[in-house]
């Protein structure tokens, strides 16, 4: 561990700042850099130059990118860019509303254009050099705007355009500056890792010597110096996130760590007593909390997927509260990570997807001195890399992600003991029929059963039924951020269907949910 510590602190890792305008890929964006193994992190659009030359004594900032985003560059109130960014002597990429900014910053035209320009688009590159080098005179890519460059000053030069959209990317003559119109960082466009690859590798000149276990360090210092010799707990709930998290913590501040589990009543089966058992063997200082009853009490009449996030998270918070109030810890730590933090609206310019319960359930006045969450920048995939150099076992890096509220959000409608009950049943079937499969079961991101609050006719031994329909949901996903439902092979369905309503009387009906996110998400509530 002491070589460890001595190279992190040694290395200071090339870095891309992607400036944050309020796009729905900002998020991608970073993803894909990382991908690369270079370092990248989302800041805030209204950073000043001086702010990021500061950075640049911890972080080697070779590249910076301006998101895409929702606003007209010419309208009252968008977000606009401190000017001497660009004259720092970094290379600039905008992309979409980063692009049109560039330009109109510069003096460019920029208007509404002749008509939308959304989903699937074929752009002629003019010039295949610079950011578009190895690209094909025609290449697919995704767009999503309306406005459009229409004219650049005389520093500037088109390297490619499309039918609707004259000036679809752009070069400074002068300086390493340049437009995209179009989304490199979406599967949509084909050589969209080509065109990024140009711009972090061949513009930026960065090293690929970053990967997620490179951060260890960094948030156990982070924890340490926060917490210092006082005490705090963690909301531990077994899964990849927390358990991470929670690891981490330990790390930091040992026996002065309390990994708090909350068994609300809304766990999937042994559950509990799986988490127990393996974080003791961890070493780590578990404390079990039965408060099924009152999370149950607590619910009682509450149909609405929001208020029932909002009350987990509050009623998770009450009981933190106490325990801390008996351990003497001052702090709270949480497995919060990036997609948790995107989909509850907490960026500036971001719309506002479902609260969750660690993140927007959070009541606004706390017993805590601070809220610490040391995974929050990192994506799903990287957590379980960082998981499995923290030495954590398979069980807990490979386990398929499982919402805070538990079974609580699967239950659409009113939630009662029986209900929660039948799904834990339900589930427990759906993921024998998966995980028997090996194959199968290693190319899924989440496998699992919604008890809807519709009911259907049935006939169960020659006799009418009337009784539940459940829902089945497998997605497959990078990040959790877009997903496609898997297309599981109809013997395995058929078997988990059959299984569910011979098992399961009050059950008489089982679907299959065949939509993408977007335009669903993955859970149900």
């Amino acid at each position: 561990m002491e070589n460890s510590k001595s190279e992190s602190q040694a290395t200071r890792f090339d870095a891309i700042l992607v400036l944050d305008f309020g796009g729905q890929y900002c998020h991608l964006i970073v993803r894909r850099i990382r991908e690369q193994k270079v370092y990248s992190e989302i800041v805030p659009c209204d950073i000043t130059a001086d702010i990021i030359s500061k950075m640049r004594d911890k972080l080697n900032v070779k590249g910076i990118i301006l998101s895409g985003g929702p606003s007209s560059v010419y309208e009252e109130g968008a977000p606009k860019l401190d000017v001497e960014i660009l004259n720092l002597d970094i290379p600039i990429l905008g992309l979409c509303y980063g692009h049109q900014l560039i330009a109109y910053l510069y003096g460019g035209k920029v208007e509404k254009g002749v008509r939308r320009e959304y989903g699937s688009a074929y752009v002629t590159i003019d010039s295949p050099i610079d950011i578009l080098e190895d690209l094909n005179r025609e290449e697919k890519v995704w767009m999503s705007h309306y406005d459009t460059v229409f004219s650049l000053p005389c520093n500037f030069e088109v390297l490619a355009h499309t039918g609707n959209c004259p000036i679809a990317a752009f070069r400074h003559r002068k300086k390493p500056t340049y437009g995209l119109q179009w989304h490199p960082e979406v599967v949509h466009t084909e050589h969209g890792i080509t065109t990024l690859r140009n711009f972090i590798f061949r513009i930026c000149k960065c090293q690929a010597n970053w990967k997620p276990a490179s951060l260890i360090e960094g948030a156990i210092d982070e924890v340490r110096k926060t917490v210092m010799d006082e005490k705090a707990i963690i909301a531990l709930s077994g899964g990849i996130d927390s358990s991470t998290a929670a690891i981490l913590a330990s790390k930091a501040i040992g026996r002065n760590l309390a990994a708090v589990f909350v068994d609300h009543g809304f766990m999937r089966e042994g559950e509990p007593e799986f988490v127990e058992k393996t974080f003791t063997e961890l070493g780590v200082n578990i404390l079990v909390i039965d408060a099924q009853k009152r999370f149950l009490k607590r619910l009682e009449d509450v149909v609405d997927p929001e208020e029932k996030r909002r009350i987990i998270g509050e009623e998770f918070i009450k009981v933190f509260e106490e325990i801390a109030e008996k351990t003497a810890s001052e702090y709270l730590i949480q497995g919060t990570i990036y997609p948790d933090r995107i989909e509850s609206g907490v960026r500036k310019h971001s719309e506002k997807i479902k609260s969750h319960h660690n993140v927007a359930g959070i009541p606004i006045r706390i017993k805590f001195k601070a809220v610490l969450e040391p995974l929050r920048d990192l994506y799903k995939d990287e957590v379980r890399e960082m998981a499995k150099s923290l030495g954590l076992p398979n069980e807990i890096v490979h386990r398929q992600p499982f919402p805070g509220p538990g079974l609580a959000v699967r239950i659409v409608g009113e939630i009662t003991s029986d209900r929660v009950e039948l799904l834990k049943k339900a589930d427990r079937i759906v993921a024998e029929e998966i995980e028997e499969n090996k194959e199968l079961k290693d190319g899924l991101w989440q496998y699992f059963a919604i008890l809807t609050n519709t009911k259907s006719t049935g006939v169960k031994g020659d006799s009418r039924a009337y009784g539940y329909v459940l829902a089945v949901r497998v997605v497959e996903s990078r990040e959790a951020m877009t997903a496609s439902f898997a297309r599981v092979p109809y013997d395995v369905l058929e078997t988990i269907s059959t299984r569910i309503t011979n098992e399961l009387p009050q059950i008489t009906r089982v679907v299959y949910d065949i939509t993408h996110k977007p335009p669903a998400t993955i859970e149900w509530e």
